[in-house]
Formats: structure tokens, sequence, C-alpha cells
């Protein structure tokens, strides 16, 4: 699980913040097909977002992070995670939302 938050620097030119903004959009695409990034939630009013990747080890995490475009301007987080041996999906336990 990652946090991450951008310090997008405010007197860059407005066509290199679209510029780079598009780019880190295809590779965050990129990261997902190749099944790297397998979740991605955006933390309201902020530029900031939690992320969930799926990694061998942690020198493939700093990779698939470092070859983000936006990644001079990022202020990360990791947070490693471990199976729970009561983690609701790995029981099979599925709730309707709204229940």
């Amino acid at each position: 699980m990652v946090n991450i938050e951008i310090d997008w620097p405010p007197e860059t030119d407005l066509a290199v913040k679209e510029e780079m903004f598009a780019a880190e959009l295809a590779r965050g695409q990129e990261l997902a097909r190749a099944g790297q990034l397998r979740r991605l939630w955006r933390i309201p009013g902020r530029w900031a977002n939690w992320s969930l990747y799926e990694v061998a080890d942690a020198t493939e995490l700093h990779n698939a992070l470092t070859s983000l475009p936006l990644w001079p301007w990022m202020t990360v987080q990791v947070h490693a995670l471990a199976d729970h041996p009561n983690d609701p999906r790995q029981l099979g336990i599925t709730v309707e939302r709204g229940q």
C-alpha cells in the first residue's frame, strides 16, 4: 500500500503541467496493464492518492514508483502488507453494500 502526495511547483507553466500529468496518466496505465498497480484511490481535496501495488519485492516497487513522471515532486510512504488469516476475502465472506 503506497501513499503519494504531489507537491507541484505553482510557478510551472500550465503547458508543462498538462504534459507531465498526461505522461503520468499513461505511465500509470502501463503499470496497471503490467499487473503492478492493482488499485488507486484519490484523496478528495488534495493532490494525493493511496495505491495498491502487487510486486515481487521492494526493488520492483521502487523501480515502478521512480518510473512515474511526477516522481521528483512526490512524497511517498510505503506500507508493506501481509496476508491475514481472518481476511474476509480469503475466507470467502462477501456482504452486499447497504446491509
